[in-house]
């Protein structure tokens, strides 16, 4: 391991503790380094307060080393003006002389642009270490900005014979989760903005769609209800979270709650770009979609998703509703003690 891949690892065990709070905007960490030993360093805590630049400066006790030290940062220093002053700006203000960043921020209005400002200012920059990692740590940022939607995770789980339930319904509940993969659950929930659902989901299961096992933000239910027929007595209208409901026509029985907001859709045209296009002029960077078989296989089927959690149990059913299909040659990157296994989408690679 080199030395600057030693401090941007630093960086990176740092971003991720703004794992919750700092989306839509990315995760970012910076590590101030002189004579071998870091003087500084930050993350980006809440979207719309500090980056990690700014932060990292801030925990610098001696400014005069400012000028002997190297900055490493894990995503590119902006370059405009936002919520907050450009960071590259601010590197120059403060004297360093020397900045190593991870890998190059697709964002439209920076983009290259802020290690240009750094450069133009005579700041020697090298780009590209732990590029593949810095990248991963940002997936949903990054593809919600070069692919024009939010990142898509599809969630299911099913027995260990393949079935979402079985043919015949049991007199008691069978659940393949257990309170362990339960917090998982909320935990992925947590690291999204918005949850995806079909009516039938909504309406047999009737799911709050919430987190109530890990901390964070509520994110944005949104539920597919052509027709309106959803009762006002579930729990997506029990004003808990916010509530989109997308569908041709409204309720006049629900509209009273006010507890909701109705998306009208066109329902002769491919409604999943529709939805995806909505979301993101929402601000939404990324969507888990917990639905049932036909919602999550139509997202498949249309290639729109980038990652799926599979919660696989212990128990066969023999025959029932199978789960949905990915294409071929698709293998688990990840799997976990407790069932949970990751696919990615051959389409998104870093």
């Amino acid at each position: 391991m080199t030395e600057d891949e030693r401090w941007m690892r630093r960086c990176l065990q740092l971003a991720r503790c703004g794992e919750i709070g700092a989306p839509p905007n990315p995760m970012v960490g910076a590590v101030i380094v002189c004579d071998g030993r870091i003087i500084g360093e930050g993350y980006h805590v809440h979207c719309g307060e500090g980056h990690a630049e700014v932060n990292a400066f801030a925990s610098v006790h001696d400014p005069e080393l400012l000028s002997r030290a190297c900055m490493y940062v894990s995503l590119e220093p902006c370059a405009h003006y936002g919520r907050t002053p450009p960071c590259a700006k601010l590197i120059i203000e403060k004297g360093v002389k020397n900045v190593v960043v991870g890998t190059v921020d697709p964002f439209a209005k920076v983009n290259g642009q802020g290690i240009r400002m750094l450069r133009e200012a005579g700041v020697n920059v090298r780009t590209g270490v732990l590029e593949k990692e810095c990248r991963l740590l940002n997936k949903r940022f990054i593809i919600s900005q070069t692919h024009d939607r939010p990142f898509i995770t599809l969630k299911w789980a099913q027995s260990a014979d393949g079935f979402l339930a079985p043919r015949i319904a049991a007199s008691s509940p069978i659940f393949i989760s257990t309170p362990q993969t339960l917090v998982h659950v909320h935990h992925l929930r947590a690291r999204h903005q918005a949850i995806l659902v079909g009516r039938r989901t909504a309406q047999l299961d009737n799911p709050s769609l919430t987190l109530r096992y890990w901390a964070g933000k509520q994110p944005l239910r949104v539920v597919f209800d052509r027709n309106g027929v959803l009762k006002s007595s579930l729990h997506i209208f029990d004003g808990q979270a916010p509530t989109l409901i997308i569908g041709e026509t409204d309720s006049d029985e629900r509209q009273r709650l006010g507890s909701y907001d109705f998306l009208p859709i066109d329902y002769s045209r491919s409604v999943l770009p529709q939805v995806l296009k909505e979301l993101k002029a929402r601000g939404v960077q990324s969507l888990l979609v917990e639905g049932g078989r036909q919602l999550l296989q139509s997202f498949i089927d249309e290639n729109l998703w980038d990652e799926t959690h599979i919660e696989v149990g212990c128990s066969n059913f023999k025959e029932g509703l199978p789960a949905p299909i990915l294409p071929p040659g698709l293998e688990a990157v990840s799997e976990s003690v407790f069932g949970h296994k990751i696919i990615q989408n051959q389409n998104y690679t870093f």
